[in-house]
């Protein structure tokens, strides 16, 4: 096991460690002390801390997932597929990946996605239904989709149904009354985020085959010196460059040389929406190792690296250390940045939005907004007044980006399969080389549950690109009057309307041909 280490280059963060210690605030952490963030923010801190003893407190969780493990094996039950979002998906699949051991991670609505997670060998699946109230729209369709599926191939779904779930939730009912197979109940005094240790990282993770005693154990090592009011506490310097690094909002967070895969996807859902709120926070922005953000001297960035070096001469914070000290050590550093810009770090006022806006159009089912215009295999619609003057796909991108200010940021945000799609991915590094700005990319509906929140809580710097597609083929959703189709669509449309009333400029693209819509993309973006 190797302990979190954190080393800070390109800047001097010593006041204000010192600072921390003389508050105490690590010490008060570790006893859960809500109050402090302020009197605002107690009611929720109160109800919220569970996480920074769960090293200790998940320990019992253990014996149950070995003995489930087992006797899913003994059935010959070895593909796991999880419904989960967010924290819940996110954590448990840097855990498994990083172990190197399979899971079939389904947190999107993209009816292709769900297709490819229905299509595998039902004969030898379980899925894990991960939600806290059972009501997440997303997981609550995996849940029946996969339920009549079972049933069609003559298996007993309630046998194939494994749920986590907070005690005392409507979910923990349901399963009981349709007799799932088993029913794990997490800490309810933790939020999504900062669960990859409580039973929604553990439980997927361990049926999976990862070893989790290890990772608790981890954590163990290095809960002492994160607790300690000490200036030799690395959460403290974390902390510090995140949020007080003066006129710096924006932390590029990269994984070089470092065993641990897909580390920066899981701190940025972290940072995002427990920071992004009131109009402040930190926009974490999740790149590649060789990302043109990590080269820029921009003065409104900082990095936040798993890796030995710094890579241009913004501040830096350079960590170090196990999987399972790596969760604790970046959450008590969010807690402690969220203290240093005076925000709750615990709510997420601003993600509701966007799911209400998607509630209300699946009930209206409204016709689609004409498009603009259209371009190639791509349909072009755009927040009021972008697209004045403009009759190309190349003119649309260059009124946008033409919104992107000094300080600004542009977010990508598309609605397809990740993995048919993954080659679109590579726009992000080539807008990010063109703008000379960050550029985050999120594959929707998972990132409404992750950046979404900084999106409309946030500094108000953002410029959106929204990236929809025609699905080849649709899937019902049982005893629901939409489809996934439908479901995504309203997704996207209710994110954008929400992002325009709030004055953001939002171009959206709509592939009617996913494969010649993305490589149409490709070919103007990467030139």
């Amino acid at each position: 096991m190797s302990a979190p280490a954190v080393s800070t280059q390109n800047g001097d963060w010593a006041e204000v460690v010192d600072k921390l210690v003389a508050e105490k605030v690590a010490s008060r952490l570790a006893g859960k002390d809500a109050t402090i963030w302020g009197p605002e923010a107690e009611s929720e801190a109160s109800i919220r801390l569970g996480w920074v003893d769960l090293h200790e407190s998940s320990r019992p969780l253990l014996a149950e997932i070995e003995a489930l493990q087992a006797d899913l094996r003994s059935e010959g039950l070895d593909r796991i597929v999880l419904s989960g979002m967010g924290g819940s998906s996110l954590a448990p699949e840097v855990i498994t990946r990083t172990a190197g051991v399979e899971l079939v991670v389904l947190d999107s609505t993209d009816p292709s996605v769900v297709t490819r997670a229905l299509g595998g060998d039902l004969q030898k699946t379980v899925i894990v239904v991960s939600s806290k109230s059972g009501g997440t729209v997303e997981t609550d369709s995996h849940r029946r989709a996969f339920v009549k599926a079972f049933t069609d191939a003559g298996i007993d779904a309630a046998s194939r149904v494994v749920v986590v779930t907070d005690p005392g939730s409507p979910f923990e009912k349901l399963a009981a009354d349709e007799g799932y197979r088993k029913t794990f109940l997490a800490d309810p005094n933790v939020g999504g985020r900062y669960s990859a240790l409580t039973a929604f990282g553990l439980v997927p993770s361990g049926l999976a085959g990862a070893d989790i005693a290890e990772l608790l154990d981890q954590a163990a090592e290095a809960a002492p010196a994160l607790q300690a009011d000490s200036t030799d506490n690395p959460a403290l310097w974390l902390g510090a460059v995140l949020a007080a690094s003066a006129g710096r909002d924006k932390a590029i967070v990269a994984a070089d040389g470092s065993d641990i895969v897909g580390f920066p996807d899981w701190a940025e859902q972290l940072i995002a929406e427990s920071t992004g709120k009131n109009g402040t926070g930190v926009l974490p922005v999740a790149v590649e190792p060789d990302a043109p953000e990590l080269r820029s001297d921009a003065a409104d960035l900082t990095n936040a690296l798993l890796a030995d070096k710094a890579t241009s001469a913004v501040p830096t914070a350079l960590t170090s250390g196990s999987l399972g000290g790596q969760f604790l050590l970046w959450e008590v550093a969010t807690a402690v940045a969220g203290y240093l810009l005076g925000i709750n770090p615990f709510d997420q006022p601003d993600v509701e939005s966007a799911k209400a806006a998607a509630r209300g159009l699946l009930d209206a089912t409204p016709e689609p907004e004409p498009a603009a215009f259209t371009d190639g295999a791509v349909e072009v619609r755009g927040s009021e007044g972008l697209l004045d003057g403009v009759d190309s796909l190349k003119g649309a991108v260059n009124a946008l980006l033409s919104q992107l200010d000094d300080k600004g940021y542009l977010a990508v945000m598309a609605y397809l399969d990740s993995e048919r799609d993954a080659d679109l991915a590579s726009i992000r590094a080539a807008l990010a080389k063109q703008t000379g700005r960050p550029v985050t990319f999120g594959w929707g509906p998972r990132f409404l549950h992750s950046t979404g929140q900084y999106h409309k809580g946030g500094h108000p710097e953002g410029v959106f690109l929204q990236i929809t597609a025609t699905p080849p083929n649709d899937v019902e959703i049982p005893d629901r009057p939409f489809t996934f189709g439908g479901l995504i669509a309203a997704q996207a449309a209710g994110d954008a309307n929400v992002l325009a009333e709030r004055g953001r400029p939002v171009l959206r693209l709509h592939l009617t041909g996913p494969t010649s819509g993305v490589q149409q993309l490709k070919s103007l973006f990467d030139n």
